[in-house]
């Protein structure tokens, strides 16, 4: 017989998995504790509370790299050995990660975003200051190919995307900057500027949605504790959200379309604190719970459902 039904009469339920829906995990890997460590951390987004033992690294690694897709994570380099090692994980499972491959040249203190299909990795140490962008395909494994040049080498850059562009935050160059610059992250090619954020410094912490991107914290010569926003389709200086819980440097992120999380850092001492913000709003950031604090600063973080992948 007949099985349809008249939406406007009956209830419909809502497809996919609450973790679908709700979009998604989040994980943290690497840092200083004081030493490099190679443990993996992970939060639901769009809960509150502290992380939870994902797995671990293939070595015990600082100031690394991150990129993913919705369903694999990457990290990349490591501090002080300035090693080309790319990791991956499969990011709806817990467990330790594998060899991926190599970057094009081994660094540190850089910064990586991209799309649901290629990953970025731009600037850093090794050791000299380096303008170096690399991508891979997220989906395969293997050597990571050059992209093109950021505006200058620097370091302590972080980065956001939206399913097209990818932006870089700040940094040093031997100096502090407040240059925001992008790619498009589907061809090849050098960066192009983008505007400023309203302070000059670097070691900040970088997130976004589809449309807006964050960056928070780092070092103006002091921890810092503003956060700036801008909005990715368009080119512009970055304008006042709120404030984080409090000023830090070197904090690791994760997104969600929704909610941006900032964890750890230095504040100068180290701190283990998760703060969130809802990215499409403005506003000062709210405890959201803590890191493991063998994670203790300079964590990188990724995603499942960060700025670069469509809903």
């Amino acid at each position: 017989g007949d099985i349809t039904f008249d939406s406007l009469n009956y209830m419909t339920l809502p497809k996919g998995t609450t973790a679908e829906s709700n979009r998604g995990r989040g994980l943290f890997g690497g840092g200083v504790s004081p030493a490099g460590t190679n443990l993996i951390a992970y939060i639901q987004i769009q809960s509150t509370g502290n992380s939870t033992d994902f797995g671990d690294l293939t070595r015990a690694a600082t100031l690394v790299a991150t990129c993913s897709s919705s369903t694999r994570g990457l990290w990349g380099g490591e501090y002080p050995s300035a090693a080309n090692t790319i990791d991956y994980v499969t990011i709806a499972t817990t467990g330790n990660a594998l060899d991926f491959g190599d970057l094009t040249d081994g660094r540190y203190n850089f910064s990586g975003c991209g799309s649901e299909t290629r990953g970025l990795f731009g600037g850093g140490h090794d050791p000299s200051v380096i303008d170096v962008i690399d991508y891979v395909t997220i989906a395969s494994t293997g050597n990571a190919t050059d992209f093109g040049n950021l505006l200058a080498g620097c370091n302590g850059v972080s980065s956001a995307s939206s399913p097209t562009r990818g932006l870089w935050f700040g940094g040093s160059t031997g100096s502090r900057q407040n240059v925001i610059q992008y790619v498009t992250i589907a061809t090849t090619g050098n960066a192009t500027d983008f505007g400023d954020m309203q302070e000059t410094k670097h070691n900040t912490g970088a997130l976004s949605s589809q449309t807006r991107a964050l960056v928070a914290g780092g070092n103006t010569g002091s921890m810092v504790d503003t956060i700036d926003y801008v909005e990715i389709a368009t080119t512009g200086n970055g304008a006042d959200f709120g404030n984080l819980t409090a000023a830090r440097q070197g904090a690791g992120t994760v997104s969600n379309s929704r909610r941006g999380v900032f964890a750890s850092g230095l504040t100068p001492s180290s701190t283990n604190t998760m703060d969130y913000v809802t990215i499409e709003t403005t506003g000062n950031a709210t405890d959201y719970g803590d890191l493991d604090p063998t994670i203790n600063h300079f964590p990188e973080g990724l995603s499942d459902s960060h700025g670069g992948l469509s809903e």
